[in-house]
């Protein structure tokens, strides 16, 4: 996400549309992401909730008070940054709504192409809205805690899912509705002779590792790494008994160390963040899964076809090869 929805959040107590929150009140930050400017004068306490793993560290190296879910209730206000995902923003605001105290203030912001417009509306047909303001590109509006049937409500719309009667998901999970089609034809290309330690990157809610450890029975250890922490809890559940215990690591595997060594490692890389192709997040963690292989481990992993990571399995590994490819991706193995 962009800077723009942030400074959309904060514009109107720059605009004097709303008045500042006094010192010793605080306020619950729903989706908050780092790179914000407080206004002059903003002397309240932010308890700052954020689950993706980089964003997080980031508003903690920048002093703020956050977690990685929401604790605490009985907050004075609530901001909420919208993104991408309707349900995943409806949440949020439901999450608003049963955390801040009867009539507190709750405010909205998000892009107008991530559909803030829409968001507006339909909360407005719940509650009353007490104002709006454009800027940046975006919608800022708020409203004052309301009955808790609007959570309730919004939660009715928005229940966890279940994909394939096995794997329990959440809206703004990556492909939180359906099977990855790219993590299917890396499990349909993995041997199922795999022995010793694995460890699954980027792995989501679980659905690769459950079928690595489904497939082959003779591995003595599971680890997944994962930076979406809703996505890491929900893989919790979703692994369920797979003959070894697993150990689930929230990390940003770009810029924190894997201590242990594993004879597999198997990914799927995220290769965007925003709604640009970003390659250099695949080509960043070919590397990490290099050093994170014993000697001769090997490595599986699938991309979309265009993007261009054979260079960087050079670079990092001793050998590799491609396994297969569809019309949308390819999958590689590599030896260190």
């Amino acid at each position: 996400m962009s800077a723009e929805p942030l400074k959309t959040l904060f514009h109107p107590f720059d605009a004097g549309a709303l008045s500042l929150p006094r010192k010793g009140e605080r306020i619950l930050f729903l989706g908050a992401e780092p790179g914000f400017r407080l206004p002059e004068g903003f002397d309240a306490e932010l308890h700052l909730v954020q689950g993706f793993r980089p964003h997080f560290r980031a508003l903690q190296a920048s002093g703020f008070t956050v977690t990685p879910g929401v604790e605490g209730e009985a907050f004075d206000a609530a901001f909420v940054l919208a993104g991408r995902h309707r349900g995943q923003n409806e949440l949020r605001v439901a999450e608003a709504v049963e955390r801040v105290t009867p009539g507190g203030l709750i405010v909205v912001a998000g892009g107008k192409d991530d559909g803030i417009a829409s968001l507006r509306k339909h909360i407005g047909e719940l509650v009353p809205l007490k104002g709006h303001l454009p800027k940046h590109h975006g919608i800022a509006f708020w409203f004052r805690r309301p009955a808790d049937v609007v959570a309730a409500t919004l939660r009715a719309a928005n229940p966890d899912l279940v994909v394939e009667d096995r794997f329990r998901t959440a809206p703004g999970m990556f492909s939180f509705d359906k099977i990855d089609a790219g993590s299917k034809l890396l499990i349909e290309n993995l041997p199922t002779d795999m022995r010793g330690s694995v460890a699954d990157f980027c792995a989501g809610w679980g659905y690769v590792a459950a079928e690595v450890a489904a497939r082959s029975p003779g591995i003595s250890a599971l680890d997944l790494y994962e930076a979406d922490f809703e996505a890491l809890e929900a893989a919790k559940a979703n692994l369920g008994n797979t003959g070894v215990e697993p150990g689930f690591f929230w990390i940003d595997l770009l810029s924190e160390p894997v201590e242990r060594r594993y004879d597999v490692v198997v990914m799927n890389p995220p290769f965007h963040r925003s709604r640009a192709t970003e390659p250099e997040i695949g080509a960043g963690m070919i590397p990490a899964a290099g050093k994170a292989l014993k000697p001769g481990g090997r490595l599986f992993m699938v991309a979309n076809r265009q993007l261009p990571y054979e260079p960087v399995l050079a670079a990092a590994f001793s050998s590799h090869a491609e396994l297969a490819r569809d019309g949308m991706f390819k999958v590689f193995t590599a030896r260190r």
